[in-house]
């Protein structure tokens, strides 16, 4: 059984957690507001306390890695001929296309982006579903930001002790500076995520000069200066609200979530019954737990891990740090937090051998459908037609009797060309024998059209058919164009003499 320690008189008492589930910061705050007379409070700032290991050195990484990515993916150059923009990865609004380094995509191809969602969310369904939040804990923008934001905190105002007498203490000149020095790199930082945000929709380094000569959209400075905000108030002044009240993943998660994914988790075989330890006292009849509160003042969400697995836990592991310096000072092993599930410390309890088991049927179905919507992805860009052709048949007049009899249609073929180089093609049409090909102000004969790179081009041209070839009211037809490398088809129909279905 799960046991916590009374604030107040220290004893040990059973956790209702064990027969209630995990205690949302939502409930707690409503059991406060309720006891006072009032749904909610205001917000009791945390002040976690910097700790050291591999889970935090993981973190400086991904930190570090994250934010390079998203400040210099819009500086990287791709080579693109002739006029077509030579960013690597650009949302060209003005354009209408998305250029992710050779892969262009146009509007009509959005089954790519949504099939690019439905991956990431699978992967994210996968990877909850074995080892727990760990988007969350080290590479969701909220948390990348937040200990950011923290570090910058820290230089200024020191870590948590230190935070915590600085607060408390009356105005100074001290405690302006800081504060004031402080809330400036924030707003710098915010405003250098903001900046970089409209890079990804503009070319980087033409946006950066319109930026600070006054001639950019004004769509950018609006742009910039929302996610400059959004980016101070949710990283430097809301953090874990974000998580706990405005995002939905937190409570989606526990449909992922089942006895045997790994979590960071108190391991209460281990660690109970807790209490106060003297040094060269014996550990026999009690538990490696010590009750210093060390992991609880490093967790940035401010809960303790002990009470079990909780809706406010993003899985960092910054309290498996700091519990593991605690149990080396005290001479225990490491690992009473880790990453384990809750079948194995179950398991421990009962003296029985833990078993891990990643490959369970939710797994398998999310690794089932992360295989197949992907591979369908990678199919749809690899079978992926370079051109494409669309026959529009003219609506008013419909068709064109001539004096010998003869029908001529009217039609506007569109081709997208979707390489990047200009494609010179040649039209064909097929399914009316002896049909005549022409174009406006050309004679009969072929018709050739030159296709612009990265664009859609309209082509016209006029069928007509001699009238013994008119056997029935109308006659299936089709177009093609081929050129230098590509083709395209498209079906339509020949109206003989009928008005049109």
């Amino acid at each position: 059984m799960t046991v916590v320690i009374d604030n107040v008189s220290k004893t040990p008492t059973p956790s209702p957690r064990a027969a209630q589930g995990p205690v949302s910061a939502a409930d707690r705050v409503r059991a406060k507001g309720d006891a006072k007379g009032g749904l909610y409070k205001p917000r009791q700032p945390i002040y976690p306390k910097l700790v050291h290991g591999r889970w935090r050195r993981l973190k400086w990484i991904l930190m570090i890695v994250t934010l390079a990515i998203y400040y210099i993916t819009p500086w990287v150059r791709w080579d693109r001929p002739g006029a077509l923009p030579d960013q690597a990865v650009l949302v060209d609004f003005f354009g209408r296309r998305f250029y992710f380094f050779g892969i262009q995509l146009w509007p009509q191809e959005v089954h790519f982006i949504t099939g690019l969602l439905v991956i990431a969310a699978l992967a994210l369904f996968l990877v909850t579903a074995l080892f727990g939040r760990l988007w969350c804990g080290y590479a969701c923008p909220q948390t990348v930001w937040t200990d950011l934001f923290i570090y910058i905190e820290r230089a200024f105002e020191g870590d948590r002790n230190a935070r915590m007498r600085l607060d408390a203490a009356p105005w100074s000149f001290d405690k302006l500076w800081r504060k004031t020095g402080k809330h400036l790199v924030w707003l710098g930082v915010a405003f250098g995520t903001g900046g970089a945000w409209i890079f990804y929709f503009r070319d980087a380094p033409t946006l950066f000069v319109e930026f600070w000569t006054g001639r950019a959209p004004i769509q950018s400075y609006v742009s910039c200066a929302l996610l400059t905000a959004t980016t101070y108030v949710f990283a430097g002044h809301m953090r874990e609200q974000v998580c706990n009240y405005m995002c939905p993943w937190p409570r989606i998660q526990g449909a992922m979530l089942d006895d045997h994914s790994l979590q960071v988790t108190y391991r209460y075989d281990r660690g109970e019954p807790r209490g106060a330890h003297k040094k060269g006292a014996s550990w026999e009849g009690r538990g490696d737990c010590i009750d210093c509160n060390a992991c609880v003042v490093a967790c940035p969400a401010g809960i303790d891990i002990r009470n079990g697995p909780q809706m406010e836990c993003i899985n960092c592991g910054l309290c498996i740090d700091a519990c593991d310096e605690i149990m080396v000072k005290v001479g225990r092993p490491e690992g009473l937090i880790a990453y384990d599930s809750d079948s194995a410390v179950a398991a421990r309890a009962r003296k029985e051998k833990p078993v891990y088991r990643f490959v369970r049927p939710r797994t398998l179905y999310y690794a089932a459908g992360l295989v197949l919507v992907s591979g369908l992805v990678l199919w749809g860009l690899v079978t992926r037609a370079p051109m494409e052709l669309h026959a529009l048949r003219d609506r008013n007049p419909t068709f064109v009797r001539l004096h010998d009899g003869s029908v001529r249609n009217g039609y506007t073929l569109k081709v997208a060309n979707r390489t990047f180089h200009p494609k010179t093609v040649t039209v064909t049409f097929t399914g009316v024998p002896g049909a005549e090909l022409s174009s406006p102000g050309r004679p009969a004969g072929a018709v050739r059209a030159v296709i612009p790179a990265n664009e859609v081009r309209a082509v016209r041209v006029f069928v007509t058919a001699a009238p013994e070839a008119l056997t029935a009211k109308s006659l299936k037809a089709g177009f093609t164009v081929t050129g230098e490398g590509v083709s395209a088809s498209a079906e339509t129909t020949f109206l003989t003499g009928a008005e049109a279905p």
